[in-house]
């Protein structure tokens, strides 16, 4: 396999794994470029699972930037939280209700996971790794892999179900959960 054979079969799952983590197009660009040099840097043609190998690479390179820029994106979280707060002021109780169960709010959901959790979920769903793949690339046993998988989705579906409580209860006016 050539470089540029690499480049473009991988190219893709790298570049959605970064912007998924990133949430941000201009830095998803950056690191999958980032991801690439590092890995044509390296003796990539002797790796034996080369998927997992770059995914590994993928998410380290998705933390460091993620640390890097940690206060950056508590801000936009405030400002999300106060941008949801004012939609939902003016919106009929119809729309809060088709809404609450979106994308925006999963996504919102995810990003509140530890790293150690959101690593796990992404390669798992957003990177669509197996189990053995993902313990792979973040040198864990695959037990371990489970168990933060497992984790994650039972925070993320208690936070909906307690959301959706305060929601039907009339009490999400404050922005509790």
């Amino acid at each position: 396999m050539t470089e540029h054979e690499l480049f473009h079969t991988y190219n893709k799952d790298v570049y959605r794994t970064c912007l998924y983590m990133l949430k941000n197009s201009q830095d998803a660009e950056d690191v999958c470029h980032d991801v690439f040099v590092t890995v044509f840097r390296q003796d990539w043609s002797s790796v034996t699972n080369l998927k997992a190998w770059i995914m590994r690479i993928t998410m380290n390179h998705c933390l460091n930037v993620i640390r890097k820029n940690k206060t950056k994106h508590e801000k936009q979280g405030q400002l999300q939280w106060l941008h949801d707060q004012a939609s939902r002021a003016v919106s009929p109780v119809d729309s809060i209700v088709v809404n609450k169960l979106s994308y925006d709010e999963l996504e919102r959901q995810l990003l509140q996971l530890p790293e150690k959790l959101l690593s796990v979920v992404t390669l798992r769903y957003i990177g669509d790794l197996s189990i053995k793949e993902i313990a792979e690339t973040l040198r864990i046993p695959q037990n371990t892999v489970r168990s933060r998988l497992y984790k994650a989705l039972k925070l993320i579906r208690k936070k909906l179900e307690r959301q959706e409580q305060y929601i039907m209860r009339g009490e999400n006016r404050f922005g509790i959960y």
